[in-house]
């Protein structure tokens, strides 16, 4: 006989309509703490990698991790800029950024704790190389003053950095003259400042780091293996790109594995939940079991049922647990980058493949949850089943 129709399958979890609910709800929990996981770690990845630039190279000392570690002297600066392969701008000049970037303390708005906030001291080649920064209030701080700019995370959740209120750093008092906006990118949360101002408050006579834009991309490899062979420089090139994803790296691995843990944890009390249900299910419909295997269904049949109910079930709690973990997507939050150890602004990112990981890993609940129900269905004699029931 054919397969046992669907709409009876479906028809007994609208029967059972507070179970289903309750069952449901638990998956959809689990689901949305890995979906929450997995939009963090996508989130924190897109943030960062979004921050440079395929076509832009930074250049920080042999062995740094971050241009908070690194010093570039000025010689090696002037090594590196007067290579051919550093692109031209419209005004004539290298499209060459030497930078300068410290780490000061900040307290928050909400709570007053204080916090790490990069300062980056630039000129305008950081801003030409970096056109994803757009001033969104105020004005653009005037080369050989106290004036900054603050990036819109740190305006909006740090005392002291909105337009026309003062930060004190280096012994000076710094006066916020512009917020700017810099899209999905790290550089929202750090404050920027006139480079030479910002060394001479820190005593600093050599940059961090420079950075600067390739006439062309492919000339990269070459370029990379003659500087780092070459004897007057202890410096490493990357790719913007690959700079900042290194950035990422720790963090992402360890979201990864907390939310992994957290998830596995979460999903063994989803799945005995499912799993209870439909072993009441199952004990619950004894007779109804023995009918359909006097009506001739076969006990794959009961098999397939009564899993397609339990998948039902784990795929309602997964499309669930994704809707509420989408509407995370609006939010912003903030944490410490342990590779720099600032302050970072990221928000969280939904995208078809966490959808997919997040529904398959519905599904697999559902089957784990509901295979032994179903074969104990399946295994039933029809004598003993009408009989009980």
């Amino acid at each position: 006989m054919a397969q046992i129709p669907f709409s009876y399958v479906w028809r007994n979890l609208q029967t059972r309509k507070v179970t289903t609910l309750l069952t449901a709800g638990g998956m959809a929990l689990v689901v949305f703490v890995y979906a929450t996981v997995l939009m963090m770690e996508a989130g924190l990845q897109q943030t960062l990698v979004q921050t440079g630039s395929y076509d832009n190279v930074t250049v920080i000392r042999k062995g740094s991790q971050t241009e908070v570690q690194s010093g570039v002297d000025r010689e090696q600066a002037n090594i590196l800029e007067s290579q051919p392969e550093v692109a031209i701008g419209q005004d004539g000049q290298k499209l060459f950024a030497k930078e300068s970037v410290v780490l000061i303390t900040m307290p928050r708005r909400d709570d007053g704790k204080p916090a790490n906030v990069i300062i980056r001291g630039t000129d305008d080649k950081g801003f030409t190389l970096r056109p994803q920064v757009q001033l969104m209030q105020g004005r653009m701080f005037r080369p050989g003053s106290n004036e900054v700019i603050a990036g819109r995370a740190i305006a909006e959740r740090f005392r002291g950095a909105g337009i026309g209120e003062k930060i004190k750093f280096g012994q000076r008092e710094w006066t916020v003259v512009g917020v700017f906006d810099a899209g999905k990118t790290g550089f929202n949360s750090e404050i920027w400042a006139d480079r030479d101002q910002a060394m001479q408050s820190f005593r600093r006579s050599s940059f961090s780091a420079a950075t600067f834009k390739l006439a062309n991309s492919s000339q990269f490899d070459a370029l990379k293996k003659r500087m780092e062979n070459d004897q007057r420089l202890t410096v490493e090139l990357k790719r913007e790109t690959q700079f900042y994803a290194d950035q990422s790296r720790f963090m992402t691995a360890f979201i990864s594995y907390l939310g992994l843990t957290l998830s596995v944890i979460f999903s063994i009390g989803a799945i005995i939940g499912a799993m209870i249900t439909m072993y009441a299910a199952v004990a619950n419909r004894v007779g109804e079991i023995g009918t359909l295997r006097a009506l001739g269904f076969q006990r794959k049949g009961i098999l397939w049922a009564f899993l397609t109910e339990s998948l039902l079930l784990s795929l309602l709690g997964g499309v669930v647990g994704v809707i509420f973990a989408s509407s995370l997507q609006w939010l912003t939050i903030s944490t410490m980058n342990w590779q720099t150890f600032s302050e970072l602004a990221f928000s969280f990112t939904l995208t078809g493949a966490i959808v997919v990981k997040s529904l398959i890993f519905s599904l697999i609940m559902g089957v784990v949850g509901g295979f032994l129900p179903a074969i104990r269905a399946s295994r039933m004699k029809i004598v003993d089943a009408l009989r009980a029931g």
